[in-house]
């Protein structure tokens, strides 16, 4: 896996995303933000499109976005034909959503979860590797032709 690590936010998101930037620079990882860069109200489209774009555009990258439920930017993220995006709340969702689904994307509902369980997501998403196999056959039927 990639060392480089994008990661966006709403302003719901952004106190999460600062804690989660500085973690996992301190784990050696290059971390691109793309915002937002302040708590004042933003639109979470504008950031799960550019992350987005980075991990569509740059093989064996995963990202991370941040929003207050963490559906809206994830609903936005999944437009893209090369994403997809799980919204995790849990540990072994995270888990899953690399494992079964080869998630590329994790997001974050930074309202709704503490920083530890956001950090114990995180390095389980980074660090689990998709299955494959039958996973692959049903991975593989997402995109639309």
């Amino acid at each position: 896996m990639s060392r480089i690590i994008p990661i966006g936010c709403d302003h719901a998101g952004f106190e999460l995303k600062e804690y989660l930037k500085e973690y996992l620079t301190e784990k050696g990882y290059e971390v691109k933000d793309y915002g937002t860069y302040s708590a004042d109200s933003t639109d979470y489209p504008d950031y799960a499109h550019a992350v987005s774009d980075f991990v569509e555009n740059n093989e064996d990258i995963l990202g991370i976005l941040i929003c207050g439920s963490g559906n809206g930017i994830s609903m936005t993220a999944n437009k893209h034909q090369g994403i997809r995006c799980a919204l995790c709340w849990e540990t072994e969702i995270a888990e899953l959503a690399r494992l079964h689904n080869n998630a590329n994307i994790i997001a974050l509902p930074a309202r709704f979860i503490s920083r530890e369980a956001a950090i114990e997501m995180v390095d389980t998403f980074f660090s689990t590797e998709f299955e494959g196999g039958r996973h692959a056959n049903r991975v593989n039927k997402i995109a639309c032709s």
